[in-house]
Parts: structure tokens; C-alpha cells; sequence
């Protein structure tokens, strides 16, 4: 029987534990004493075994924080265990490479992207354009925490890493077109829903929608302003969405004028 002292180290009494043995639980006596068999698989699983904590989450988003904030490209790996406030080692125990991690921080913030799609642009329970307005304004909300000066990853990613990474590139690709598909669903909805004219083309006008907004938060961006989003939102809703209805009454408005002269 060996006895398990409160001041003796865990290590040290592992290490020094037959191959087979049972523990004395100190202060009982022999026959209400609990008995605990041990092998050195047991320990070697159990014990020297045990992994360590991980460090991923913190370098996930932490370092998604660093890059959407310097850039990718500005910003090492050494930034983003700094920032993480973990080992330089602990990167490359999670990450085969810098692209590895960019690719695994562009799905953290797709996560967050595609919730704001989901709530809008796919709600059916919303009228169509008011989901499509309150899509483009959940971004703008997001852009103004820090006035405007972090701008949409996607944007930033495409602009710097595009020729470095063509993972990373054909990501950002598929994200766009992953939206121009959403906007392209709401558009149709508002045309069930009479809100927009039946010869609407939803295709044209969803990618220029998606291609429009990610210039507008480029523009944003550069003049640390969100007046370029602004407008483009202005402009859309009161002169570039085909409202249904709207060429009849363009019609009867210059017959109008024309009866009056």
C-alpha cells in the first residue's frame, strides 16, 4: 500500500508509483480506506496524457480584432499572439500558416456576417425592402463603432490579399456572390410582394447592390466618414429601385404636364 502525503507533488509520486499499486487515503482506517488500482497506462493516459489548455479561440478572436483593425498583410504573427496574450508557439500548434489563420478568422467573421442576413434579407416575416434597407444599415451600425475606420473585412481582404493567398481570394469571391444571392432573394420577394416592378431585373441589380456597397464602405473608409454609405442607401430606395407602379405614374405625370401647357 503506498500512502498519498498532502506535501508530496503529484509528478513526483506518479513517478515513483510501482506498476501496480493501490492508494491509502491517510487518516482512515485499513478496512475503510479507498482503494485506488493504478497501472502505468492509466497513467500515462490519464495523467502525463492530459492536453493542454488551447489557446485557439483567444488567437481567433483576438487576431481577427488585430487583422480587421492593421490589415493583413501589417500585421505578423507575433501582433496576433501579442494581442492574444499567449505563446508564439501556440500559433503554430493551431495554424499550418499565416493563410491558414486568415482563412480560419474570414469564417469567424462570415459567422457574424451571415446572422445579419439571415435576420434580414431571408426574414420572411419583414416586407422585403424594409429587410433590404435594415441589411445595409446593420453594417453601417457595425462600420460607425469605430468611425468607420476598420471598414468590411471581405472589402480589406479582397484589396490586399487577393494576389497573395488565392484561397483566401476565391473565399471572399464565394462570400460575395453568397450575398449578391441574398439580395437577389429579397428582390424577388418584393416583386411577389408588389414592391417592385415585374420586369425588375434582380440579378443586374443585386450584384451592382453588392459591388455598389462594398465601394461605398471603401470610400467610407479612406474618408473616415460614412457619408459615401449614406448616399448610396439614399439613392438606391429614391431613384434606382424600379418601384412598382412607378412608370404608369411617370406616364400620367406627363400627360399632365403636357394637358396644362
Amino acid at each position: 500500500m503506498v500512502h498519498l502525503r498532502a506535501h508530496e507533488p503529484a509528478a513526483d509520486f506518479w513517478h515513483h508509483t510501482a506498476t501496480s499499486a493501490a492508494i491509502r487515503i491517510p487518516g482512515r482506517s485499513s478496512r475503510t480506506s479507498a482503494v485506488v488500482r493504478l497501472d502505468n497506462q492509466y497513467v500515462r493516459t490519464h495523467c502525463w496524457g492530459m492536453p493542454r489548455p488551447s489557446h485557439k479561440e483567444k488567437l481567433l478572436s483576438d487576431g481577427l480584432r488585430v487583422v480587421h483593425q492593421r490589415g493583413f498583410g501589417a500585421s505578423s504573427v507575433r501582433d496576433i499572439v501579442q494581442a492574444a496574450g499567449v505563446p508564439q508557439g501556440s500559433f503554430t500548434n493551431h495554424f499550418a500558416s499565416k493563410e491558414a489563420f486568415g482563412l480560419e478568422i474570414l469564417e469567424r467573421y462570415h459567422e457574424m456576417t451571415s446572422a445579419n442576413v439571415h435576420a434580414t434579407l431571408r426574414n420572411d416575416a419583414i416586407p422585403p425592402l424594409r429587410r433590404l434597407r435594415a441589411w445595409m444599415e446593420g453594417q453601417l451600425e457595425y462600420l460607425r463603432k469605430d468611425d468607420m475606420r476598420r471598414g468590411c473585412l471581405y472589402g480589406n481582404l479582397s484589396a490586399e490579399a487577393s494576389e497573395e493567398s488565392e484561397a483566401i481570394r476565391t473565399r471572399v469571391a464565394s462570400v460575395f456572390a453568397e450575398n449578391q444571392a441574398s439580395v437577389a432573394y429579397c428582390l424577388e420577394a418584393a416583386i411577389d410582394a408588389g414592391e417592385l416592378a415585374p420586369n425588375t431585373e434582380v440579378q443586374e441589380l443585386a450584384g451592382f447592390i453588392v459591388s455598389s456597397l462594398q465601394g461605398a464602405i471603401l470610400v467610407a473608409k479612406a474618408q473616415r466618414s460614412p457619408v459615401a454609405v449614406e448616399r448610396f442607401e439614399r439613392v438606391l430606395f429614391q431613384h434606382l429601385l424600379p418601384q412598382a407602379g412607378g412608370a404608369s405614374k411617370r406616364r400620367g405625370a406627363e400627360r399632365s404636364r403636357h394637358a396644362n401647357r
